[in-house]
């Protein structure tokens, strides 16, 4: 079975969405299935991210997956996401999320 996360996503369309404060991760791809990263500390995910550091801009580039479920909480997700990483969760889908997050700023 192949990785269902494994296809690079535009920023706009990520698989999930993960803030901690001022930090935001949009989650566009995975390298490893999800079992398979529950047992690698160095797991790695492409995500756009953005900082209180970038002024409002995101910069994409690999992240360690412990990294982002640590100090991020999980804040939009795809179903497909929510059944591998979020079983029993329910929130919305990334574009339903920022859809919102244009009409009310995101404040920590």
């Amino acid at each position: 079975m192949p990785n269902p996360f494994g296809k690079t996503r535009p920023a706009e369309r990520p698989y999930a969405i993960y803030r901690a404060g001022g930090m935001t991760w949009h989650v566009c791809k995975t390298y490893k299935m999800p079992a398979s990263e529950a047992k690698d500390q160095f797991a790695r995910w492409f995500v756009w991210a953005s900082s209180p550091w970038t002024h409002g801009r995101f910069e994409g580039g690999d992240t360690y997956r412990v990294e982002v479920t640590r100090y991020g909480s999980l804040v939009a997700a795809d179903p497909a996401w929510i059944e591998a990483y979020a079983p029993g969760r329910t929130l919305p889908t990334p574009e339903d999320h920022l859809a919102t997050a244009r009409l009310i700023p995101y404040t920590a």
